[in-house]
């Protein structure tokens, strides 16, 4: 009985004990999904706190350190949506790994935001809103301060949901709801409006047309030749000059104002030059890349994958010099107004306030940009390193042709749109390519036989497979079909959706939120 009645608690003691531990597991789980909240919180705070350093004593010191605060929320926004779209293709390419994209990313947009960030920024956003309407400065301070906590929390929420949006549209939306609050709808300049919702459309199937006609390219000329290797030894270097002198005339023009300003004609010797200097570069890097390697489709992938690394570098340099005025040019508008420079149309930024951006952009790409890495990057459709090369380099040269036609475009919408060209491009070629059919059609029979074959039956199926091989295709259902789908419809839809919600849904927020901070200051 003593025994028994030592084992029963024995028994009693074990299950105790992995109650405890499955409590810590989970309390553990629960806990890490706190870790960058919390951090994020720090952030803000610190933000706070520092400009409090600056301003303390001065005239509207309360209201600055609020904004400072609300402009590191905004920041850490942008680096987990807006910034994911810089890297993502290289990472679902697998010539980056997440952790270094990471890494890479911060490092380029800290360094584009100081560095080639501008001294200047507009405050009424794209001139929408006329600053002479607004009628003093306590109102203007108001209206920038509803546009950033406004374009701030609907990309949090877009982040949240999974769907890139253009942050530069919501501080246009967040500028459009506070101007018609604070000066009525007389303030809105409607055309600049007619032409930024033209963006919503032109920015995306610009992007998707121009990367799938690169692949498309590369397709024919590269990937469906007997000799692949000389085949690429021919053009690999083109496009990677082609790149290159994109680059440099996009950084030269976007993200270089600080540092040197250069006319048109300077900027298209810059690019063409580039494009030489490159090429030169190029042909010998390929050369040297291609020894030994096999007439193969993989081969391939391993000669863009450094262009496809250099890209995103520069990609991510070019967003932190223009996008950091997004979360610091309301933030720099405000600071002067507070401190009775009044209302105007242009502002410097002190160099504490391009910190609170740069720093919270990439902070918030750590601590939060992942999920839109990995969406963008590998759920909407898959990638190798050519087809991330074809939304690097379609990034690039959309960008510079609308800005030289001085169209409002999206950086975000352009390479999203790049990616849904790329994977749409793929189920066209895939249906319409006899080559891509046939691969397709010797699959399917080859998977049926697999689930069909049996002992007795595997010569009949295989009959099957020779005369599907030899003769015409069987119907294909629908079910099937839409499992073929290169291209994920729902993350389409989603993304689509918030594009076109960005405006009015920032402009509502920020109506309530100018009429909320009355209340308050």
């Amino acid at each position: 009985m003593a025994l028994s009645a030592e084992l029963a608690r024995k028994e009693t003691l074990d299950k105790d004990l992995e109650k405890f531990v499955s409590v810590e597991e989970a309390a553990g789980v629960l806990s890490r999904g706190l870790v960058a909240p919390g951090l994020a919180l720090l952030f803000i705070a610190l933000a706070a706190a520092a400009t409090s350093v600056y301003v303390v004593g001065q005239p509207g010191a309360v209201v600055i350190i609020a904004a400072a605060a609300i402009g590191g929320y905004m920041a850490l926004n942008i680096g987990a949506n807006d910034v994911a779209n810089n890297v993502s293709a290289a990472v679902g390419a697998r010539a980056l790994t997440l952790g270094s994209a990471l890494v890479m990313a911060a490092i380029f947009e800290t360094a584009g935001a100081l560095i080639a960030g501008g001294d200047v920024v507009e405050t009424i956003s794209k001139g929408i809103i006329d600053p002479a309407l607004v009628a003093d400065a306590n109102t203007f301070v108001r209206l920038m301060l509803g546009a950033l906590i406004s374009s701030a929390l609907w990309v949090n929420l877009a982040t949240w949901i999974g769907a890139p949006v253009s942050t530069t549209h919501s501080v246009v939306g967040g500028v459009l709801g506070a101007g018609v609050a604070a000066a009525g709808m007389a303030s809105v300049d409607w055309s600049v409006m007619g032409a930024i919702a033209a963006s919503w459309v032109i920015s995306p199937l610009a992007g998707g047309a121009i990367a799938a006609l690169f692949l498309f390219f590369i397709k024919s000329t590269i990937i469906y030749q007997d000799d692949k290797l000389t085949a690429a030894r021919r053009w690999v270097p083109v496009l990677i000059a082609i790149m290159a002198g994109s680059f440099a005339a996009y950084l030269a023009s976007k993200g270089l104002g600080r540092i040197v300003k250069l006319d048109g004609l300077t900027l298209a010797a810059l690019g063409l030059g580039s494009t030489a200097l490159f090429w030169v570069v190029s042909h010998r890097y390929v050369a040297w890349q291609s020894r030994g390697m096999e007439n193969r489709n993989q081969s391939l992938r391993k000669l863009f994958r450094l262009p496809l690394v250099i890209s995103a570098a520069l990609l991510s340099f070019a967003h932190g010099a223009n996008d950091v005025a997004n979360a610091v040019g309301p933030l720099a508008a405000i600071v002067s107004a507070a401190q009775g420079g009044g209302v105007e149309a242009r502002v410097g930024i002190p160099l504490w306030v391009m910190l609170i951006g740069a720093l919270g952009i990439s902070i918030g790409l750590i601590l939060f940009g992942p999920k839109l890495i990995r969406m963008v990057g590998e759920q909407i459709t898959k990638l190798n390193p050519m087809r991330a090369f074809c939304v690097a380099l379609s990034a690039a040269l959309t960008v510079i042709v609308a800005s030289a036609l001085g169209m409002p475009v999206s950086s975000t919408h352009i390479a999203v749109g790049a990616v849904f060209g790329v994977g749409f491009f793929r189920e066209w070629y895939t249906a319409n390519s006899p080559r891509r059919r046939a691969y397709l059609e010797r699959k399917m029979a080859r998977r049926r036989a697999e689930r069909e074959a049996s002992a007795g039956a595997i010569a009949d199926v295989l009959a099957d497979e020779a005369d599907l091989d030899n003769g015409p295709s069987p119907p294909i259902s629908r079910d099937e079909i839409t499992r073929r789908n290169l291209v994920r419809r729902a993350h389409v839809r989603t993304i689509v959706a918030a594009w076109v919600t960005t405006v009015p849904a920032s402009a509502l927020l920020a109506v309530g939120a100018f009429h909320l901070i009355g209340l308050v200051f």
